[in-house]
């Protein structure tokens, strides 16, 4: 190649270069607005497939990173059961490093958002859980099917959370902390009773993660402890009538456990 030829080629190269660096800073820009501007339908799918459609997100309105929705449980691919939570839910979510920030407030129930975080490593995922209590109501439960909805519960139900985290690691679940679950003012289509009684079920993490419900008040009794040996649940309890009240609970109690004489024996795992 003769040295007018060499030059000609080197000069189009270097009048390429440029034009090549302009086309991957706009490709990559176009991405990054794809991705800024991500419509939370694309979260609201992801929710439905992780949860195997047991919960969605009915009109999701905004992007993925800023967005709302209206909550809805169902028992199912398959199932006729869904009951939706009141207002919206609404969410931001930010991404850190190797991990994301999240904040949820749902119009119903938080006084001030729940925040969650998030990380990832190698074939590990830890989630935590900022301290914070908010409040629910228990009819929305039904929607999830059996046995929610032969019991249709009522009430509320307050959630309670201290120092929570869980970690996942080569497929291995470890909980630290604490949750307390009160539900209050509990009442069911299967009694006549209104209210039946208020209850609390508290877990706390260790080694061996434990399960403890105890009755607060009311005339449905139920007391109960569990463990979580290996990935699974083992927890053991009774429901039972207070005096005078077997009649309006015997439908119940026939529900919610085997029965042995005058109680019902719950057991799980």
């Amino acid at each position: 190649m003769s040295t007018a030829s060499r030059r000609f080629a080197s000069a189009a190269q270097g009048a390429r270069a440029p034009w090549g660096w302009a086309a991957a800073g706009l490709c990559l820009g176009l991405l990054a607005v794809a991705v800024l501007a991500a419509p939370a339908r694309w979260l609201a799918a992801q929710v439905e497939r992780a949860s195997g459609g047991q919960v969605l997100l009915h009109d999701a309105q905004g992007t993925l990173w800023n967005g709302s929705a209206q909550l809805v449980l169902t028992g199912g691919a398959g199932s006729g059961d869904q009951s939706a939570l009141p207002g919206r839910l609404h969410w931001q979510l930010r991404p850190a490093w190797l991990g994301a920030r999240v904040q949820l407030a749902a119009d119903c129930c938080t006084s001030t958002p729940l925040r969650l975080r998030a990380d990832a490593g190698w074939r590990t995922l830890q989630l935590q859980v900022a301290d914070g209590a908010s409040q629910w109501p228990a009819a929305v439960l039904a929607g999830l099917g059996t046995p929610w909805n032969t019991v249709q519960p009522q009430g509320q139900l307050q959630l309670a959370t201290h120092g929570l985290s869980l970690a996942w690691a080569q497929g291995r679940l470890a909980l630290a902390g604490s949750v307390q679950l009160d539900a209050l003012a509990m009442s069911s289509r299967l009694s006549t009773l209104r209210p039946m009684g208020s209850y609390r079920l508290q877990l706390a993490g260790g080694e061996a993660p434990t399960l403890q419900l105890s009755t607060l008040d009311g005339a449905l009794l139920l007391s109960g402890s569990g463990q979580w040996v290996g990935q699974r649940l083992r927890f053991t309890g009774e429901a039972s009538a207070a005096p005078g009240s077997e009649a309006a609970l015997a439908n119940l109690l026939n529900i919610i456990g085997r029965r042995s004489g005058a109680r019902s024996v719950i057991t799980l795992g």
